[in-house]
């Protein structure tokens, strides 16, 4: 591939080529058919299907969920779009006591085809209720997947394949990612859900992430291998399902597990898979693993505050550094 476009445009041309090739797409949420058309991903879509597929609507996201998720039941694929994440806090009802459970409570004999895009705003001045990451409540629920996309490849495939999916997906988009640039095929295609990718290869440290901190997480890699510490970084992509093979087979080889995440330290994905890959590996790993996360706290609004508030690939390779330096556990098998 040599094509090259940006984060915002692979999510604008998924969403086109599926309102084309798929009548029962339609695009919802507040500002959907602004000019900017949210930072470019729905730039142009308004003017190209008209009202009766992009719908912009009031902010009463609890009940304009309900309503889309009906037309899901009739044959409709609704693509929800939310400028902040934070604001699906709105329609959890809608989302999680209805959306989610449909299938369950029809003996999976109807299906739910709904898919929201939740956009993560960090950046300066976005402040408390505008830079959250709460994936790990959505992904919580059963009956709902969560994907959170890195590079352009990955915000085409993923979109289409949720869209496209039979039940509801919740795709988070950085907004931070929105100008990387990327090779994307122009054809149609999806991708699968739990399936990461190892984006370096590596023999001392398995180093895994999602979403905007892999820039970092790469950035990092760089400053150990200076130190002579060979890092293999692995793409989560998928939050849930999540592709626990890829990880088992990472720290097989390296003994040793880093998991960088994208929100708060309590009850989050960085958690849940260091222990299972305890629960697995417990006689194989060198150390227990190291959680990489934000602080139990709220990022202020200034350059000052978000610079001490997120980790840098300076931070992270430190505190990787720090980490492999201390000796090694000796683990006995578990009688």
């Amino acid at each position: 591939m040599t094509r090259e476009i940006t984060y915002s445009e692979a999510i604008l041309e998924a969403t086109t080529q599926l309102m084309e090739g798929h009548p029962e797409v339609y695009l919802i949420g507040e500002g959907v058919d602004d000019f900017n058309g949210l930072w470019g991903s729905t730039k142009g879509l308004y003017e190209k299907f008209g009202d009766q597929r992009v719908l912009d609507i009031p902010i009463s996201e609890n009940a304009l969920t309900g309503i889309a998720a009906g037309s899901a039941l009739v044959g409709f694929r609704p693509i929800f779009t939310h400028q902040r994440i934070d604001f699906m806090l709105m329609c959890m009802d809608a989302l999680f006591n209805n959306i989610a459970k449909w299938q369950a409570m029809t003996g999976y004999k109807q299906n739910m085809p709904f898919t929201a895009r939740g956009i993560v705003g960090r950046g300066w001045g976005q402040s408390v209720q505008h830079a959250q990451s709460f994936y790990p409540v959505f992904a919580h629920f059963p009956g709902v997947k969560v994907v959170a996309p890195y590079s352009p490849y990955e915000a085409k495939g993923l979109l289409t394949a949720a869209v496209l999916a039979e039940e509801p997906v919740i795709v988070i988009e950085a907004r931070s990612l929105y100008s990387k640039k990327g090779c994307v095929p122009e054809d149609f295609y999806t991708l699968d859900f739990g399936k990461g990718e190892i984006l370096r290869d590596g023999s001392d440290v398995t180093i895994a992430g999602l979403s905007y901190i892999l820039e970092d997480l790469l950035s990092a890699s760089d400053l150990l291998k200076d130190k002579g510490i060979s890092a293999e970084v692995i793409n989560l992509r998928s939050i849930k399902p999540f592709d626990m093979d890829i990880l088992i087979e990472s720290v097989s080889k390296t003994g040793n597990l880093v998991i960088a995440d994208i929100t708060w330290d309590c009850f989050n994905l960085a958690s849940e898979l260091s222990c299972r890959v305890n629960e697995q590996l417990f006689t194989e790993i060198k150390r227990p693993p190291l959680r990489l996360t934000l602080p139990e706290m709220y990022v202020g609004a200034s350059r000052e505050s978000e610079e001490n508030y997120y980790m840098s690939a300076e931070s992270i390779a430190k505190k990787i550094f720090c980490w492999l330096d201390q000796p090694m556990q000796k683990r006995q098998a578990l009688q």
